[in-house]
């Protein structure tokens, strides 16, 4: 594929900016069901594993999404397919606003998923494309800042509006905020003036087949898959946990804990800056390391102070490995870094679908350390995993 950009000095500032906003609001979308799963779970009088489906449907769609929308951007533009998703996320979110039925509302939430799928593997890409190699570092940071940021505001969102308002307009006010974040894209993100390829499904299939014949993108979906897993993950067991005895923190409370992980996530946009000095593997290393020490802490300290600290470690931790295993996919990935990048956005959400299921069933076990403990084992492997990456020609500083 040749793709030849010829976007005269862009704003890069304004473009990383914009970035970081969509990404935030867009992904928010994933997490704002998390506060709401006990309020719908009473609205339609359903199981606590029924309910689950509310999250896992949307990652899983959003999962499959970015297997598409990644290739058709090659064609189609990358502002043109990011323009669209949007258009019927924005629609889509608002119909969640009047649904009556929990079918219709699964069903909202799918279209949700794969309709917001068009952002972020594309962006990433177009970031890729865009930015020279010295700023591309730091936007990458920047912009992962505001995917883990939409963890956070997510739930916020969910909680602050669902107690101010009921939680259908906690979906009403959020299509508005995505009207309004397509008015940005359409105004303020410049059309990338490329060669755009014909349709060659020889080509297209040697694409894939290169990115799944290379061992050391394998081992970076490897990690990928763990990421949203343990993140999601570690957010559903910590507010189940916190709102029962002895600590029994009321939604304020645990809204306050919630927002206490944007603190581990300030690091996000000095990633760039870290590669550059340590170099992206070991930036990769430090990141696990951080946040297996947050997890088998959360489960092996069971007070609020260590639930409190621990989780903005973890994040903090997390909050390195987004931007490094991004880079990493980027770079490893070379000319196929479309379809890469789509295949790294699929294995994120694929964890982030199946955490909510595999989280409820870890809970019912009553041992409150069980899923913190399970995590840190986890993060563990990913660690074992990061030390058996190679990118070529690439020379850790650390």
């Amino acid at each position: 594929m040749n793709t030849n950009l010829q976007i005269r000095e862009p704003n890069y500032t304004r473009l990383v900016a914009l970035l970081f906003w969509s990404g935030l609001i867009v992904l928010s979308s994933l997490y704002v069901s998390v506060p709401l799963i006990p309020t719908i779970t009473q609205s339609f009088h359903l199981s606590s594993e029924k309910a689950a489906v509310l999250g896992s449907s949307f990652s899983l769609f959003y999962a499959i999404g970015c297997l598409i929308h990644g290739p058709i951007s090659d064609w189609l533009g990358r502002k043109t397919v990011i323009s669209i998703g949007l258009a019927v996320l924005s629609l889509a979110t608002l119909s969640v606003g009047f649904v009556s039925s929990f079918n219709l509302l699964i069903f909202l939430r799918c279209v949700q998923g794969i309709a917001a799928a068009a952002f972020s593997p594309v962006a990433l890409t177009y970031i890729g494309e865009v930015f020279p190699s010295s700023k591309r570092g730091t936007a990458i940071g920047v912009v992962s800042t505001g995917f883990l940021m939409a963890g956070i505001v997510g739930q916020l969102w969910g909680s602050f509006f669902t107690d101010l308002l009921g939680w259908h307009q906690v979906f009403v006010v959020l299509g508005f905020a995505y009207l309004l974040t397509l008015g940005l894209i359409i105004t303020l993100l410049p059309r990338e003036k490329m060669d755009r390829p014909s349709w060659n499904a020889r080509t297209y299939a040697k694409q894939w087949k290169q990115v799944w014949s290379n061992p050391n993108l394998l081992l970076c979906y490897g990690i990928t898959a763990l990421i949203l897993f343990c993140f999601v993950g570690m957010y559903t067991v910590l507010g189940t946990v916190l709102e029962k005895a002895p600590f029994g923190l009321s939604s304020i409370q645990l809204f306050g804990v919630r927002a206490l992980g944007i603190i581990g996530m300030l690091i996000c946009p000095f990633a760039g800056n870290l590669f550059e000095k340590w170099g992206t593997l070991p930036t990769l290393r430090i990141g696990l390391t951080l946040a297996i020490v947050g997890l088998a802490s959360m489960g092996l300290v069971q007070q609020l102070s260590s639930y409190m600290l621990m989780s903005v470690v973890f994040v903090g931790g997390i909050s390195l490995v987004v931007p490094a295993i991004i880079s990493l996919v980027g770079e490893i990935g070379s000319r196929n870094r479309a379809i890469a990048t789509s295949m790294y956005t699929f294995v994120l959400f694929a964890g982030a679908g199946v955490s909510p299921l595999a989280t409820t069933r870890l809970l019912k076990s009553g041992i409150a350390s069980l899923p913190f403990l399970t995590f840190a084992v986890m993060m563990c492997l990913g660690l074992i995993t990061a030390m058996f990456i190679k990118v070529p020609g690439a020379t850790d500083k650390l």
